[in-house]
């Protein structure tokens, strides 16, 4: 089979780039007519809180504040699961939600709790709520019309 593929090739190569060219011209056709966006937003529903208090290690940030707002986010309905960065004066907790939990009401329930947990943390710590974008909010993009 592949030989007689492989023969019937080497005699009619004009036909052979021609059906080439016709597949390609056809794929570029369709590549013009998707109505899908080119790169989509699969990223989950997020919330980062980040918080800064000058002076202390990445130790004492993390039993003094990362693992006290992870606590404190715990039982919001929707949560999936909280990830944390603790560093140097720094910390970070991204709290994930299901796909069909509103931002807003995720938003809320942790400002909520922020509420309530403000008190317990040391002083002079600066809690802050990112703001409403994904994972791939960050990344630029260009579109040439």
């Amino acid at each position: 089979m592949i030989e007689r593929i492989l023969r019937f090739s080497l005699h009619y190569p004009m036909g052979i780039l021609l059906v080439t060219l016709i597949i390609a011209a056809y794929g570029v056709f369709s590549f013009t007519r998707l109505p899908i966006d080119a790169v989509p937003d699969i990223t989950n529903n997020q919330v980062q809180i980040n918080t800064v208090l000058a002076g202390l290690s990445p130790l004492q940030v993390e039993k003094q504040v990362t693992y006290v707002i992870e606590t404190a986010l715990a039982g919001i309905p929707g949560l999936q699961m909280t990830r944390s960065l603790s560093r140097n004066g720094f910390s970070q907790v991204t709290a994930i939600f299901d796909d069909d939990v509103n931002i807003y009401f995720a938003r809320q329930q942790i400002n909520e709790r922020l509420g309530e947990v403000k008190e317990t943390l040391p002083e002079g710590a600066e809690l802050r709520m990112g703001p409403i974008s994904t994972g791939l909010g960050e990344i630029y993009m260009w579109t040439v019309d």
